[in-house]
């Protein structure tokens, strides 16, 4: 009985203490680059802590960059999924040599022993001479050397907005150990997960260029801060090392370009924001429009997520899209203004949610995409003074369009593992962004943010869960939800809610609703009366275990929980049926009721 007890306090422990324990990893990278050919090579240092309860007899290391050439997972994974992969432009089959991507790691030692690897394209395996038990430290030495791609996705040299070098990717990336083991999956263009620590880095390459980086610049007075000029390009001659170090962070991204404009605007908090783009007068204006821009869009996400924890931020002008990095941001810079605020908004938030929750976004990459979707759609509402009556219509439409696609897979599916691209998109943005909007919906908007503070106080820095967020909802609420997490992440389920009949009676009227769908939800029902008056009758559900507060100021009525396995249900209004002008589902839009037509009566209407 004693062994019995012993082992079962034993699961408990490792089952509480594994979502909080973290690897950490200190890079020291130094590295060269050769402009004219795109090819680099370093030398890189880490120093590995095994914070975990198991003694780990092998690591693995990040290679991205291999996927950039013919024939690869990543070349093979696009030209074989059920639809095109629209990020991607270019036909891999079609890549020079000069054209493609490689990184290839020698010398790996572990403690100054020579370490046996497998190099498995993006992967390499390493097997360790001396295993590394729980909380032990050992340092990992290694020379690399790569060549940059032609811009594919993210990263790579001579995009078609003339940006020089896009570098991100590009060095031996030690791979994420984490309650579930390892996060070694091979590179095939989507989601990352990664190891926090402090890099220490150098790069050296030629004076002419203006160099972008994570972290802060530590040889400012050797490289000057007045390289820019907006008349002429620079005509300096030979190399030159720029020296970055960042703290905490679990990558490590920069980009070079010889014609960089480089501008400084004080953030919230004392955060230096940098902008980096390039001297092109086209795009000068709304580069320094954006300027002000980002620093209210900082305030708003430190206001209702919590305080951006560096002091430094850029936004660069690189190579693809926009793709966030620890401490900075690689955007496409010509764009309309709109846009440029957009995707400014859109890779800042994702400091919070990617950066420094940094949930693992292979497996729940919509608490990433999606949550950065929901409070930066927001974040423009209010900066940009839009005062959209929806805000979040753009993802709900989205939503509703892979619903009803017939090709939605469950959101808990791995990233790399969709049969389609757009069933991807959809889950992780649309689908993620809705989650939070419905959410709000069933504990309230108030409820909603304080969850969502005290998720990244609570969080931060941790890769936190689903089921994370949902006992904080829960905390926070007072209502149950993990019937909510479960229908809407685990499977395809849907909402459909519909009124069925009014009809009057002698207490007054009598509403008959209908839930069409297997998602149960709650039920506000707006009711507008002849007179111009107007009230709410709300409708928990029983897997709740609780209901929200009146988030309305209107007369709120509760009625009695609707059961989950009762598709029918009646309330009765106490006015007769021809004191009513219309009765309204669920009027904030915030239920994501895949058919909303049957949602509505309107007194007298045929």
């Amino acid at each position: 009985m004693k062994n019995i007890l012993f082992a079962l306090t034993l699961l408990s422990t490792s089952f509480v203490s594994a979502q909080y324990w973290q690897q950490a990893v200190d890079y020291t990278i130094e590295v060269a680059l050769d402009h004219e050919t795109a090819q680099y090579k370093g030398n890189q240092t880490v120093i590995y802590t095994n914070n975990s309860p198991e003694t780990l007899h092998k690591v693995f290391f990040h290679q991205y960059f291999n996927a950039f050439k013919p024939g690869s997972e990543m070349a093979i994974r696009l030209k074989n999924a059920a639809d095109k992969n629209g990020r991607f432009k270019v036909d891999f089959d079609s890549l020079s040599p000069k054209q493609q991507g490689y990184l290839k790691v020698s010398g790996l030692t572990q403690d100054g022993v020579m370490a046996e690897v497998v190099d498995s394209e993006t992967i390499l395996e390493v097997t360790l001479p001396q295993a590394l038990a729980p909380g032990e430290s050992t340092t990992f030495k290694m020379s690399f050397e790569g060549q940059v791609p032609d811009v594919i996705r993210r990263a790579g040299k001579n995009s078609k907005e003339g940006i020089a070098f896009s570098m991100a990717q590009w060095y031996p990336k030690m791979a994420e150990y984490d309650y579930e083991g390892w996060n070694a999956d091979p590179y095939t263009g989507r989601e990352f997960h990664g190891v926090w620590g402090d890099f220490d880095v150098k790069i050296t390459l030629d004076k002419v260029f203006t160099v972008a980086a994570s972290g802060y610049l530590q040889n400012a007075d050797e490289i000057g801060r007045g390289y820019s000029d907006r008349k002429k390009p620079k005509t300096k001659k030979g190399k030159i090392t720029w020296h970055f170090a960042a703290p905490n962070v679990h990558d490590f991204t920069w980009a070079a370009d010889p014609e960089y404009i480089h501008d400084t605007y004080p953030g919230p908090n004392d955060v230096t924001l940098h902008f980096f783009y390039k001297n092109n007068p086209d795009i000068m204006d709304n580069w320094e429009k954006l300027q002000p821009i980002t620093a209210q869009l900082m305030e708003y996400f430190n206001k209702n997520i919590g305080p951006y924890p560096y002091k430094q931020y850029s936004v660069v002008h690189g190579g693809d899209g926009g793709m966030e990095y620890a401490m900075l941001t690689l955007i496409t810079g010509n764009r309309k203004f709109g846009s440029l605020v957009g995707v400014t908004a859109h890779e800042l938030a994702h400091s919070w949610f990617q950066h420094i929750l940094a949930t693992n976004e292979t497996k729940h990459e919509w608490m990433d995409e999606g949550f950065t979707s929901f409070i930066s759609t927001l974040a423009e509402n209010e900066v940009l003074e839009e005062n959209k009556e929806f805000p979040l219509a753009g993802s709900y439409r989205g939503y509703y369009g892979l619903a009803t696609s017939g090709v939605e897979m469950p959101q808990a599916t791995n990233a790399n593992r969709y049969e389609h691209n757009y069933a991807y998109e959809r889950a992780a943005y649309s689908k993620g962004a809705v989650f939070l909007g419905q959410l709000g919906y069933i504990i309230g908007q108030d409820k909603l943010f304080k969850t969502l503070q005290t998720y990244y106080d609570e969080w931060k820095f941790k890769h936190p869960l689903p089921n994370d967020l949902r006992v904080i909802a829960e905390r926070v609420s007072g209502i149950q939800l993990q019937w909510y997490l479960t229908d809407w992440t685990q499977t395809t389920n849907r909402v459909d809610y519909a009124i069925e009949a009014v009809n009057a009676t002698e207490k007054g009227t009598e509403v008959h609703l209908e839930r069409k769908e297997l998602i149960p939800m709650p039920q506000e029902v707006l009711i507008q009366f002849n007179d111009g008056s107007m009230a709410l009758h709300y409708i928990p559900i029983s897997l709740m275990r609780g209901e929200k507060e009146n988030t309305y100021d209107l007369p709120w009525t509760q009625e009695k929980d609707w059961a989950w396995a009762n598709p029918k249900y009646s309330f009765t209004i106490d006015q007769p049926k021809e004191n009513i002008k219309a009765i309204v589902l669920d009027p904030s839009n915030l239920m994501a009721d895949i058919d909303k037509s049957n949602n509505y009566y309107v007194a007298n209407e045929k």
